[in-house]
């Protein structure tokens, strides 16, 4: 396969226009040349924190606090989880992957409530749609012999030194989220030597030393955050100390876009565009141990290709800042 137009390579998205040739699956030469298409191409985004299940539950809970809408056992979002027959909760997860695939998603990771059959259902919600969906399991001591890895909710939640254990044992990875809406759950999470921290919305300059020298990439939600009334994410002193990745959390909450997530991260920071484009990209690709990321030769195929002559797009001087403040699900052309 042979697709012409405007190359977003390497980490640092250097525009190269010219032919980008796929063969089983990989890229296997990038061909600098003048070609006629205005197409741009994008690595494929990973969206590195979502909360699928959610779906059938969109914009439910308006005025609630974060606690009263998902907080276990009996938040809103877990009363709605178990009242739904699993037919629908399947249905409603699969719209939402179809968004994700059909806006430029080339895989996500899930935070799945409901033990092996959260797992199950998950992955009948992905069947035959192309995108890679990880489940990091929770709920059940078996659920990693199906499961990705583990979803911790948050170590004030609960002690979960043994499924850490577990979870290295398996070879598997460890997230928690931690520092959501309290910062008395940050210190324990990181004792667990998680493999990824998701929100540090409260974290303090003592925490993020502390995230530097354990080297621990943490993922954020800055939409789902706001929304939740809990405050934003220190995002650029993060991404001063570790690798920070862009999740959208709960479809509850937000919809499952990441041209949503960067733009609203962009407006939000002082951060250059090919930060916030590597924070949806190569950074979730690298903390969940993925392929892609990157348009560069020998890695996977997974491309992105917009329309550059859309009415929304056509006259951006600065394709990677037209990509993160500007593109949306109208340009997408085709994913690959």
């Amino acid at each position: 396969m042979i697709v012409e137009g405007v190359l977003l390579t390497g980490r640092s998205f250097e525009p190269r226009e010219g032919r980008l040739v796929i063969e089983d699956g990989r890229i296997a030469a990038i061909e600098e040349e003048r070609v006629s298409s205005d197409h741009l191409l994008v690595p494929a985004f990973v969206n590195a924190h979502t909360h699928i299940g959610d779906s059938i539950a969109k914009e439910a809970g308006a005025g609630l606090s974060l606690a009263e809408l998902v907080a276990p056992p009996d938040g809103l979002k877990h009363r709605l989880l178990r009242a739904a027959e699993r037919e629908e909760l399947i249905a409603g997860m699969r719209r939402s992957v179809r968004l994700m695939a059909s806006t430029g998603t080339a895989a996500f990771a899930d935070f799945r409530e409901g033990g092996i059959d959260g797992v199950s259902a998950l992955r009948e919600a992905t069947d035959g749609i192309d995108i890679e969906g990880l489940a990091f399991g929770r709920d059940e001591r078996g659920v990693l012999s199906v499961a990705d890895g583990y979803g911790a909710s948050g170590a004030a939640d609960a002690d979960f030194t043994d499924e850490r254990r577990r979870a290295r044992e398996a070879g598997k990875p460890f997230a928690i989220h931690a520092g959501e809406n309290r910062t008395d759950d940050i210190e324990p999470a990181l004792d667990l030597d998680p493999d990824l921290l998701v929100h540090m919305v409260q974290a303090s300059d003592d925490h993020l030393r502390r995230v530097q020298k354990g080297d621990t990439p943490v993922v954020i939600c800055p939409r789902s955050n706001l929304v939740s009334g809990v405050g934003l994410p220190p995002i650029e002193a993060l991404t001063e100390h570790t690798t920070v990745a862009l999740g959208t959390d709960n479809v509850m909450l937000n919809a499952p876009s990441i041209f949503r997530e960067m733009e609203f991260t962009a407006k939000l920071t002082d951060l250059p565009a090919p930060t916030v484009l590597g924070m949806a990209t190569h950074a979730g690709a690298e903390v969940l141990g993925l392929g892609c990321g990157t348009i560069e030769e020998g890695k996977e195929a997974r491309v992105v290709v917009l329309d550059g002559d859309s009415d929304n797009l056509a006259g951006a001087r600065d394709p990677v800042r037209a990509v993160v403040r500007r593109a949306g699900a109208d340009d997408v052309v085709d994913v690959l």
